[in-house]
């Protein structure tokens, strides 16, 4: 496991509060994990190479 510091603005923290807490998780490192791995997975990165 890798832990990082990350920094975001106030507005975007806010939107992440208010539209993703208990949706994508409930603690702050448990919401951002799980955006990044959303991000990923959507944008194809864990599929097979063939």
């Amino acid at each position: 496991m890798k832990r990082i510091l990350l920094s975001l603005p106030d507005g975007t923290w806010k939107i992440i509060e208010k539209k993703l807490k208990g949706k994508l998780g409930d603690k702050e490192s448990e919401l951002v994990r799980n955006i990044v791995i959303a991000y990923l997975s959507e944008k194809g990165y864990f599929e097979e190479e063939k």
